[in-house]
């Protein structure tokens, strides 16, 4: 019997070729000692296995036990190490404080894994697990770590992200890391390919004066408000029935659809704010099954559009305001929100949010945000939020 200030401990590492019945074997070999099973872990990569186990044991038996080990070995066919210690004055203690870091990439270097590793070590960090989480579309990693704080490491990883072409999210452990969450998307550029005044402004023959205009406007040069009517200006006079022909013209961002599915799949909320237009968006999110929306409203006098629009004007600082009464109404706190965008007016939802997404963003976007995505697809999120590929799988196959 091991005391609780004193106990010896076995690590046991298997490593070989996967097959049937390893995992029994172990036990099976280790079940006619009086040891306790401290931890244990095992990974499969393509057809090799590794798997670890920590044992308290008496150790008188750590001759008989290690004998036994290297027969079941023999028999299986792998290569089984032990290292065999006591641990004075201490015991094994749950491990609390745990930190998740997420790493994307397209392909995902080596440079870039050994930089996280190494800003980690620099803070005082220490890994507790590496695993894959998904390998489709893209490589995501996720690393486990204790004794960092997230405040202090997130902007140093944040310059790795942008030297080694990675995206990096930083997000606390615990049962919160599971709670139901909110995700507030802006439309134009990140849940759909287009901005939707610029498809309007090309059946006025007004395109590329209103792409000029959103382009600085995008970029925080221009006030969002100001440029916003002065681009509305310039579609004066256009039929109404230019609205079902936009829409008919936009395409969802890849990814898009599994995003909004799996996250409602998985008992979480989805809203959106946009600067865009409710008549071409609202069709658009209900077939979604988004409920949660705000847009700005296009006056249509007699059939035409006035160049004008009806109410306030959704802006930086209303989609913020949004975020926050979207939560309300979900019971989720902003701790627990997520909001994604890619221009000067996601802002300050951005900065509203516990984990703010630039997503393909302008670089003033990127610099605010607490992470950047730059693979052009939108379901990397799920992954940032720690979701695995194999979990989006199966949502999506509960789904048909």
């Amino acid at each position: 019997m091991t005391s609780e200030k004193s106990q010896f401990t076995g690590l046991i590492l298997l490593s070989g070729v996967d097959t049937p019945g390893i995992t029994q074997a172990l036990f099976e070999t280790l079940s006619p000692f009086a040891v306790t099973v401290l931890d244990i872990e095992q990974v499969v990569a393509r057809d090799r296995v590794i798997l670890t186990v920590l044992i308290a044991l008496n150790p008188d038996h750590r001759e008989a036990i290690d004998e036994d080990l290297n027969l079941c070995a023999e028999k299986l066919g792998v290569d089984i190490a032990t290292s065999f210690q006591s641990q004075e004055g201490s015991t094994i203690a749950a491990k609390t404080g745990l930190m998740h870091v997420v790493a994307l990439g397209n392909p995902l270097n080596p440079a870039a894994i050994s930089a996280i590793a190494s800003e980690i070590a620099e803070h005082g960090g220490n890994i507790e697990r590496i695993h894959r989480t998904a390998s489709y579309p893209v490589t995501a990693i996720e690393f486990v770590v204790s004794e960092v704080d997230q405040n202090c490491i997130r902007p140093t990883l944040a310059q790795v992200a942008n030297s080694h072409s990675v995206d990096i999210a930083v997000s606390p452990g615990g049962l919160m890391r599971w709670a139901k969450k909110l995700v507030v998307m802006d439309v134009d550029s990140t849940l759909i390919q287009q901005e939707v005044i610029e498809l309007l402004g090309a059946k006025a023959g007004k395109e590329a004066e209103i792409k000029s205009i959103t382009d600085r406007a995008m970029a925080g040069e221009l006030d969002f408000e100001a440029s916003l009517r002065a681009r509305v200006a310039l579609l004066e006079g256009l039929s109404e029935s230019v609205i079902d022909e936009v829409r008919g013209e936009i395409l969802l961002t890849p990814g898009a659809r599994t995003l909004v599915s799996t996250l409602k799949k998985l008992g979480h909320s989805v809203a959106v704010v946009s600067g865009g237009f409710t008549a071409v968006i609202e069709p658009i999110l209900l077939e979604l099954g988004i409920t949660h929306y705000r847009a700005n409203t296009l006056e249509i006098i007699d059939g035409k559009l006035t160049g004008k629009i009806i109410g306030d004007v959704i802006d930086r600082a209303a989609k913020a305001t949004a975020l926050r009464d979207f939560a309300a109404l979900e019971g989720v706190t902003l701790e627990q929100t997520i909001a994604i965008g890619d221009g000067a007016n996601d802002l300050d939802m951005i900065a509203a949010a516990g984990l703010g997404i630039a997503f393909n963003a302008k670089p003033a976007v990127k610099a605010a945000a607490d992470s950047s995505l730059t693979a052009p697809y939108l379901d990397s999120v799920l992954y940032l939020l720690g979701i695995t590929r194999e979990e989006v799988e199966e949502a999506g196959a509960s789904r048909k």
